[in-house]
């Protein structure tokens, strides 16, 4: 069954998706998946330890927020697989505990890899917790353009003048997707205002419109 249909893998007998995780291959980040979220805490914790990163994902995706917890999902966030990193910090924005903001930052400034940062941001958006703002301004504004993307829309869930101004300088960042999405998140709070010279801080007004060699990655 190791090249089974998926929707196959998803409803097989539970000592199936046992036999396929432990034989890895294709098959098995979908056996995970679809064991994760039988709901059984033993099969989860196997999974959660597994050597293969695609089952840890999967077992992440397939448990989901309210079954994994804050607490095992902080403890994935030092993972070597940078996929598993992003959806704990997914796990982590949807379960929207102020404490876990602080863990949230330092992914979001340090981690090597952008879709953990992109995921991270994401999350300090969904929680809104004041303690990020900082943070999702810095990469609204120095990041790579997927994660100011991600910034700009994580922006709006502060209320915070500081918010409002790093808002009106992605209108002028120098992506054009990134400009776009701001532009948009404008419109929706009631118009572009004025930008000023604290607002186009590392982001300056009239930049050539195509993303410079710094941003292409």
């Amino acid at each position: 069954m190791s090249s089974a249909n998926p929707l196959d893998v998803l409803d097989a007998p539970v000592s199936t998706l046992r036999a396929l995780v432990a034989a890895g291959g294709r098959s098995a980040r979908t056996a995970a998946i679809a064991l994760a979220r039988r709901g059984d805490e033993q099969d989860l914790a196997w999974l959660l330890a597994h050597d293969d990163a695609d089952v840890r994902v999967g077992a992440l995706w397939g448990a989901g927020p309210s079954a994994i917890g804050h607490q095992r999902a902080r403890g994935l966030l030092g993972d070597p697989d940078p996929l598993v990193v992003e959806a704990a910090c997914w796990i982590l924005g949807e379960v929207g505990d102020r404490d876990d903001v602080a863990v949230l930052v330092t992914s979001a400034r340090v981690h090597e890899d952008l879709r953990v940062r992109e995921a991270a941001i994401a999350a300090l958006g969904s929680i809104g917790a004041p303690e990020g703002l900082d943070v999702v301004i810095d990469a609204a504004r120095n990041d790579k353009p997927a994660v100011r993307r991600r910034a700009v829309v994580a922006l709006c869930a502060f209320d915070d003048p500081r918010a409002d101004r790093a808002l009106r300088a992605a209108a002028t960042d120098r992506d054009r997707q990134v400009r776009s999405v701001a532009a948009d998140l404008l419109r929706d709070r009631g118009g572009l205002g004025v930008v000023d010279d604290e607002d186009t801080s590392g982001t300056p007004s009239g930049a050539d419109p195509s993303p410079d060699a710094s941003d292409r990655a």
